[in-house]
């Protein structure tokens, strides 16, 4: 059996939720615990957000994998993909990109199509965001017989609302994705495309599909249809190069999302929507799929894990392809370090026997300096006869002395108004009188307080929303426009569907300037 698993981790260098350990160098550890929680051959992750410059050894190496990287050559910390696959599992070849500009020519997957409708311009901005990785291997299907598979781990780009620019590039990028899959599957192989495509394909797959304006005009969703083959028996329906997996083994689960708002907290009531996909061909998935499975138990990021299982055994490669993380050069052993420009000078014999004299005359003339210096200091009771610097504290008193004398003025003892004529009224007179300084510090200590309270005045109280009668939380817009940075009120409860009375209500309130 071969398990493949794709999971947009949000970061690859925060902690993540569930599988953080607590030691204090657990980076190692975590890595290695989130590959060994997901349990798969192949685990794809997207949205990495790391460049090669930051990304260090314990989160590249981990021992029984190994790792594949596709980073981002516009922004730092942004986008990115990676893939760790078991030894077991190893590839026979790995490339970073879709067009192939960024191919080496050595272990490279191959297998490009006709790009004719870009230009290079818009090839090379496709593939410098880090979004797409390709690994090929040799698998054995139960008849014996060895084919290849390769696995194309994409983050399709998200079209920003009210930028249409990020539009056209997202279905550009879909195009070119398109191209190279039946390019690959042309040329003999089987091909998986899995990853966050950034679309939810059906209204089942969108919690809110039915407020949604023109939900199946989407371009988005026009392509997946196009790409993916109509799994109703119907005559006439559409039959594309690619299958749904999890809808062909679920295809009427309702509720089944692998995205949420982490701003709105609408996971708590699963208000999301299913953008997270293993497609795989149309033969692969009708011989070989056993199982399509969503893990939303596994928490760490605002998307779960989505993964496959098919019957199939991988045959390893004998060796990692060149693009694979352990020959890079920082983490080979093959890049200089500045202590490799440094020789360690030995000391000569001679030197070091005519430098022992010269140390001890030395400690010596030290001795003799410092008795000296001993000497001409004055003694305490010399100094205090003389006028010398005062020190930072005589110009402070004492906040116990002030007390006594202002509590002695103001407040007199009770001890001496109350007469203790046994030994009773003795006992009860020092209770009286240690309750009453001990109040008395009390007040001292309460008037400080209640100025700077006056002063400040403090937050307001939140104001309570109309649906819940609950404490608002507040808000600040990020959107740009007229009220970019302007501070609002909303409800506190996460974010469900309108009929939820336990979800969000509707209540909204700007917050008045200070």
């Amino acid at each position: 059996m071969l398990r493949v698993v794709s999971w947009n981790i949000n970061g690859i260098r925060s902690p993540q939720q569930g599988v953080v350990h607590e030691e204090a160098n657990c980076t190692t550890i975590d890595m290695g615990r989130i590959l060994d929680k997901l349990d798969a051959d192949i685990v794809c992750l997207q949205e990495t957000k790391v460049t090669r410059d930051v990304l260090t050894e314990p989160l590249a190496i981990i021992e029984g994998y190994n790792s594949y990287f596709s980073f981002s050559r516009n922004r730092s910390g942004y986008s990115g993909v990676a893939t760790f696959c078991k030894d077991s599992a190893t590839p026979v070849a790995a490339e970073e990109g879709l067009s192939g500009l960024f191919a080496t020519q050595n272990g490279d997957v191959g297998c490009y199509g006709n790009m004719d409708e870009f230009t290079q311009e818009e090839l090379r901005a496709l593939d410098s965001e880090g979004r797409a990785l390709l690994t090929q291997h040799k698998i054995r299907t139960w008849d014996g017989k060895e084919k290849t598979l390769t696995l194309i781990n994409v983050y399709c780009p998200h079209a920003t609302p009210g930028k249409p620019e990020r539009l056209a590039f997202k279905m550009q990028f879909y195009r070119l994705l398109q191209i190279r899959a039946e390019a690959l599957l042309a040329a003999g192989s089987h091909v998986i495309i899995l990853g966050d495509l950034n679309t939810a394909h059906r209204p089942i797959d969108h919690w809110d599909a039915s407020n949604l304006e023109y939900f199946e005009e989407d371009p988005g969703r026009k392509w997946m249809d196009g790409l993916l083959s109509n799994l109703s028996c119907q005559a006439g329906s559409h039959v594309g190069p690619f299958i749904d997996s999890f809808r062909c083994f679920q295809p009427k689960q309702e509720g089944a999302f692998t995205c949420w708002s982490t701003v709105t907290g609408a996971r708590h009531l699963n208000y999301g929507s299913r953008i997270d996909y293993v497609l795989g061909d149309r033969t692969l998935v009708i011989d070989t799929f056993q199982t399509s499975f969503l893990l939303p138990e596994m928490v760490g990021s605002d998307h779960c894990p989505v993964g496959a299982v098919l019957s199939v055994s991988s045959v390893p490669a004998k060796q990692c392809p060149p693009l694979c993380t352990r020959f890079l050069p920082e983490f080979a052993g093959t890049q200089l370090k500045i202590l490799h420009f440094l020789v360690r000078l030995k000391q000569d014999p001679v030197f070091k026997q005519s430098a022992l004299p010269l140390s001890n005359q030395t400690q010596v003339q030290m001795r003799q300096n410092k008795a000296r210096v001993r000497s001409a200091r004055p003694r305490p009771s010399q100094a205090g006869s003389t006028r010398g610097q005062k020190q930072l504290m005589s110009y402070f008193q004492s906040s116990s002395s002030r007390l006594q004398a202002s509590s002695n003025l103001e407040h007199p003892s009770l001890g001496t108004l109350v007469a203790a004529k046994t030994p009773e009224d003795k006992v009860m007179a020092k209770v009286v009188e240690g309750q009453a300084k001990a109040s008395e510090v009390k007040n001292e200590k309460e008037v400080p307080t209640s100025f700077w309270k006056s002063v400040l005045g403090g937050p307001l109280p939140m104001p309570l929303c109309k649906g819940h009668r609950e404490p608002c939380v507040m808000r600040t817009v990020k959107k740009p426009g007229p009220n970019l940075g302007r501070q609002f009120y909303m409800c506190a409860r996460p974010q469900g569907p309108p009929t939820d009375p336990s979800s969000r209500c509707n209540f909204f309130l700007w917050s008045r300037p200070s």
